[in-house]
């Protein structure tokens, strides 16, 4: 008896142990959101991403970030590596306390945090082959110019080494060539060494959930999987960008260890909005389908997509390089992949774009129970529209159409339209008996209109709501599926499906309204260097500053080694509502010349858009087309209150304009603000 507990034991755990080491759940209805895009350094820093721990939490199950640790330069996105162990993460959007606060806040809050790993490639500390030397636990780590590839950078790596006394590996690169950094030969035992004890530290010291493997091809997959085997990391997806038949045989030959990216539907979906036909959505795409169509169902692939519309090396950059960006239909793109099976990663400027409509995609997604391994069968297809069902839990159905004429598709009396949108519109199926509101909870400013409908195979079926948070009954506010109510200040709307004298199924959205912007109080100091820029209210980014002299030569805004600048500091808004931000010189310059201010200056938007070279002048206030006024310095020190003082007998409005006898109100006397009672 004890032999054959033992012997059931030892199948289960064989059973067992390959389920483990898979790279990405099944049946995960989970969703990503790529917390970052290119040059987000001011927007994504780690300090601003865990204040919105709260409202991503209720939306995205993971969040990747963008790689962490110091970089071989100043300022860098991160994939150019140079450290791997804790020490050496103050890094381009924080801390290494930042981050680990990060990670911690949004692990309680229910969101697992997935790095960007870089290991195919390095950098290096001062010639082309030597790499740092680190201790994390007590145990030295470094890479060792044997582990470079013989081949790297096309012999280039090889040619100096030989001439400069170093040895390479005498091992080819198994991937992909990365040009301009080292290519790491993972065959080698130090490699490995290295990497296994980086992984094993972002997870179990640092607190990430999973991996974003960068390069995928950069070498075999099968070193992909046994680094998984190693770690057991909750969540691995590879950017193994190609073809769909590529990316197969890439999660394959992890051993099924990991998950990835379907490029096929990010361009499937691009040529779809590029060539007005949304036919694309439906057939081939360079000879290759999206992980997640019919192609693969067989060997469920789906549960090792993870879909995306755009990301940071497919977007218009900065310099104005992209690769295959969505240049429109952005809420159609999105209504698109939301409704598909695969893990949907949602890029970040397009969740701060699309916010709302966002929102309400990903609570239909969740209320259908879509997951990645759903399964789809298209319902209609020409040039301007495309519809396709998508099976969730307990046979329900949602029907995603989207195009240019998506409002003009119906699917039969089975479903229900409850949300739409520009060229989408989502139906689901009857038997989900539900109450929907199309407005998602959140932050809003004024008053909002939310749809309620009811979704029942009952044509008799009502809907009763409260908005002050209390359960609703048969004898609440009754109203008729497709009504629309009025949303304005703090409230928490509750809203059932009212069958007969029975609710059910309710549904709850919680709304809050955003607190109003100071106005902007513009002030110079005596002795400030210093400007003011009016943002447009296109500019959502926070605004940074390049100011700079060119005789003599000298920049005055290089704190953080190059352009875009200096974060400016917001101020409140101006009396048309747009932003007012300022900047102040620290009194720190590049070359350390003999200028004392600076003769041009550039306000961006975090890098793009940006005004053109403006003369500089102290005080400056700027909108994007120049010089508006001119802030004169008012020896602004403090805020004190009470009766007026005796005055040297200048007495001026916040404004800086003089004034001889002043009512109630904030005046600067004596070079102090002062409140007059």
């Amino acid at each position: 008896m004890i032999m054959k507990r033992l012997f059931i034991s030892i199948i289960t755990f064989l059973v067992t142990l390959p389920m483990l080491s898979q790279g990405w759940p099944e049946k995960y209805d989970g969703v990503m959101l790529q917390g970052f895009y290119w040059e987000s350094y001011s927007q994504t820093k780690w300090t601003k991403l865990e204040k919105q721990a709260d409202e991503l939490s209720q939306y995205f199950n993971l969040v990747w970030l963008p790689q962490s640790a110091q970089a071989a330069t100043t300022i860098s996105m991160g994939y150019n590596p140079l450290y791997w162990f804790p020490g050496h993460y103050n890094s381009s959007f924080g801390t290494e306390n930042e981050l680990r606060s990060l990670i911690k806040t949004f692990k309680a809050k229910g969101i697992g945090t997935i790095a960007d790993v870089v290991i195919n490639h390095c950098g290096n500390v001062s010639n082309w082959v030597d790499f740092p030397e680190e201790t994390y636990n007590g145990v030295k780590y470094q890479l060792q110019s044997t582990d470079i590839c013989a081949n790297d950078d096309d012999g280039k790596t090889k040619t100096w080494a030989t001439q400069n006394g170093y040895t390479l590996s005498a091992n080819n690169d198994t991937g992909e060539d990365f040009p301009g950094l080292r290519d790491l030969d993972h065959k080698s035992e130090n490699v490995k060494k290295n990497v296994k004890a980086y992984l094993s530290m972002l997870l179990n010291d640092l607190g990430y959930t999973g991996f974003r493997y960068d390069v995928a091809k950069g070498f075999l997959p099968e070193f992909f999987g046994q680094y998984n085997e190693d770690a057991k990391p909750q969540f691995s997806v590879g950017e193994c960008w190609d073809n769909s038949n590529t990316i197969k045989n890439w999660i394959e030959g992890t051993g099924k260890r990991s998950a990835a990216f379907d490029f096929q539907f990010k361009y499937v979906v691009r040529n779809a909005v590029d060539k007005n036909d949304w036919t694309y959505l439906g057939k081939q795409n360079d000879g290759s389908w999206p992980l997640v169509s019919g192609s693969f169902n067989s060997g469920n692939y789906r549960r090792y997509a993870v879909t995306f519309v755009e990301n940071h090396d497919t977007e218009v950059r900065p310099d104005g390089t992209s690769n295959g960006p969505l240049r429109k239909d952005t809420l159609a793109a999105n209504a698109y992949m939301m409704a598909m099976p695969g893990t949907p990663c949602v890029f970040l400027k397009h969740w701060i774009d699309c916010k709302r409509d966002i929102k309400a995609m990903i609570d239909v997604r969740n209320a259908v129970g879509l997951h990645n391994q759903s399964s789809t069968l298209n319902m209609a297809t020409n040039k301007d529209y495309y519809a396709v069902r998508t099976e969730g839990k307990d046979n329900k159905y949602l029907v995603a159409v989207v195009g240019k004429q998506a409002s003009t598709y119906t699917p039969n009396g089975a479903y229900t339209c409850i949300l739409s949108g520009y060229h989408y519109a989502y139906w689901v199926s009857n038997n989900m008996e539900t109450a929907w509101v199309d407005l998602p909870s959140g932050e809003y400013d004024g008053q909002q209109q939310a749809l309620l409908t009811a979704v029942s195979a009952n044509s008799d079926a009502q809907l009763v709501y409260t908005t002050d948070g209390t359960t609703p009954t048969a004898s609440s506010t009754k109203v008729a599926s497709g009504t629309k109510i009025t949303i304005e200040g703090d409230m928490t709307l509750k809203v059932g499906l009212l069958i007969g004298s029975t609710v059910s199924s309710i549904v709850t959205r919680v709304y809050t309204s955003l607190e109003p912007l100071p106005i902007a109080e513009c002030t110079m100091s005596e002795g400030e260097i210093g400007a003011f820029f009016e943002a447009p209210s296109s500019w959502n980014n926070d605004i940074s500053c390049w100011a700079w002299s060119d005789s003599p030569s000298d920049n005055f805004t290089f704190a953080n080694g190059g352009w875009p600048g200096v974060v400016c500091e917001f101020l409140g808004v101006a009396e048309n509502g747009n932003k007012v931000w300022k900047w102040t010189w620290d009194g720190t310059k590049e070359k350390n010349s003999s200028a004392t201010q600076p003769q041009k200056i550039i306000f961006n938007n975090t890098s793009s858009p940006q005004t053109d070279d403006l003369t500089y002048t102290n005080g400056g206030y700027y909108n994007k087309n120049g010089l508006v006024k001119v802030i004169t310095p008012t020896g602004i020190n403090e805020m004190t209150i009470g009766q007026q003082p005796a005055s040297n007998g200048k007495i001026y409005t916040l404004s800086g304009q003089q004034v001889e006898r002043p009512s109630k109100g904030i005046y600067i006397i004596n070079g102090k603000k002062v409140v007059i009672n």
